[in-house]
């Protein structure tokens, strides 16, 4: 399943999102539940979904995914990078930030804004958070991944938005 994918359908996975774009073969909303039965997936790709969460429906979310999973199966997100964004703050990389100066021109409203993305980001996220509520959701195996890196390549095929973001698989055991 390729969820939040938006307008980018990928041939050959089971697209899904929120919003009713021509695209995509099922319009659902991850906060509501997924009209899935439970252990028939065998692969999710959430890219760019996680952040976009409150809080509190973080716990709700991934539950859902790890239901939705069959025994063995792989989860893997990819959130903008606040660790990344912390040390490109530190040392002062403005190049690192996709802000333009004509709405934020100091590093410190740059760091600010990217990683609410405009007010769009609910929940920054770094490994060790995402970490923490993987396995609280019941998933064995949490590991952080480069781009176009995973236990299942065509999982891979999925990534974009390399330099900004944290990759995390989580195996369902």
């Amino acid at each position: 399943m390729n969820l939040g994918c938006g307008s980018k359908a990928a041939p050959g996975w089971l697209n899904c999102d929120a919003a009713g774009v021509p695209s995509i073969d099922l319009r659902m909303d991850l906060r509501r539940g997924l009209p899935i039965a439970s252990a028939t997936l065998d692969c999710i790709a959430a890219i760019h979904v996680v952040q976009d969460l409150a809080w509190d429906e973080i716990a709700p979310a991934l539950k859902e995914l790890h239901r939705v999973l069959k025994n063995g199966g792989v989860l893997r997100l990819a959130v903008p990078d606040l660790e990344r964004a912390m040390r490109a703050y530190f040392t002062a990389d403005v190049e690192y930030f996709f802000v333009p100066d004509s709405d934020a021109r100091s590093i410190g409203a740059k760091l600010v804004t990217q990683i609410i993305w405009y007010g769009s980001v609910r929940t920054p996220c770094t490994f060790g958070f995402l970490e923490e509520w993987l396995r609280r959701a019941g998933f064995a195996e949490v590991s952080r991944r480069s781009f176009g890196e995973s236990t299942l390549q065509d999982l891979a095929s999925l990534d974009n938005r390399e330099r900004e973001s944290l990759f995390v698989e989580a195996v369902k055991a």
